[in-house]
Parts: C-alpha cells; structure tokens; sequence
C-alpha cells in the first residue's frame, strides 16, 4: 500500500487508535450556564473563599447552592481553574477549590465589589466574649492536669 499511493488500511475496531479516532469525531457536549446562576456561583465563592464540589456531574443540586446544578458549578470552577483564578485540589471524589489573589481582584472586578471587602476565608475571626473573662473564670484546678481523669480520687481505693 505504500508503493501504490493508497492510504493505510483501517486499524482493528478494538485497538487503541481506533478508540481514540472515534472520540475524537464525536463532539463535546457544551454546557451552557445561565448568567443568573454564574453570578450566584461567583458570589458565593468570593463570600466563602473555598468551594468544595463533588465529581458527579449527573447530581441534580450542589451541596451548599442547593437551587444549581452540580455540572454547572463544576464547570465555572474549571473554567476559573483554567485562567489561574482558583487552586484545585482533588481527594475521595470531591474537588476543593480555593481563590488565588488573582482570583480576588478577578471576583471583585466581575461582581462590582470595593476593594475593602475580602473572602471569609481572609478576614479575621473576632472572638464572640471578651478575653479577660475567659482567662479569669473557674478558679479551681479541675480541668488542668493529665487527661480526663475522674476527680480527685482518681486511682485511689476510697
């Protein structure tokens, strides 16, 4: 066949060329994401910092944006992942997405956002009673000590 100028004959339908030939004559599936649901993603992910989502594109709703469909959320975050914006991380079939700085002036240009409001994940958690009671309370020494234990009496036949 080389002599005669014909092309090479067909590969086996069960080798491995084959397979990758057809896949690669089959078109993608383009998945097209409503602007109402993209904003919905973006702010939630700029108001958190992370996101997890789970590696099942066929799940009706996403776990902590229950009104969205899993693909779609799947599908934003890769495309943020792509461009740098977000760090993947992947474990036990979940994906852990988290915001890069670049990712953070990306939000804040897309979402209209002042430059003085940052992710949960980057502002500081203040504590919810003052320090000076917390360090001043109890008095006695329960708690302090090698464990759990079980009193005063502990090891001892009383």
């Amino acid at each position: 066949w080389l002599k005669t100028g014909r092309s090479a004959p067909p590969p086996p339908p069960h080798s491995a060329r084959a397979r990758s030939a057809l896949s690669s004559q089959r078109p993608r599936p383009m998945v097209l994401i409503p602007k109402k649901e993209r904003k919905q993603i973006l702010e939630h992910l700029f108001k958190e910092g992370v996101m997890c989502v789970k590696k099942d594109p066929r799940a009706c709703r996403h776990n902590e944006l229950e009104d969205i469909p899993n693909l779609h959320v799947m599908m934003v975050l890769r495309s943020l992942c792509s461009r740098a914006y977000v760090t993947e991380k992947f474990n036990w079939q979940w994906y852990y997405y988290f915001l890069t700085n670049e990712g953070i002036d990306y939000l804040r240009e897309v979402l209209h956002l002042p430059a003085q409001v940052f992710p949960s994940t980057l502002t500081k958690q203040r504590p919810t009673r003052p320090a000076l009671a917390a360090a001043g309370a109890g008095g006695d020494d329960s708690g302090k000590g090698w464990g759990k234990g079980k009193g005063k009496g502990y090891g001892k036949d009383d």
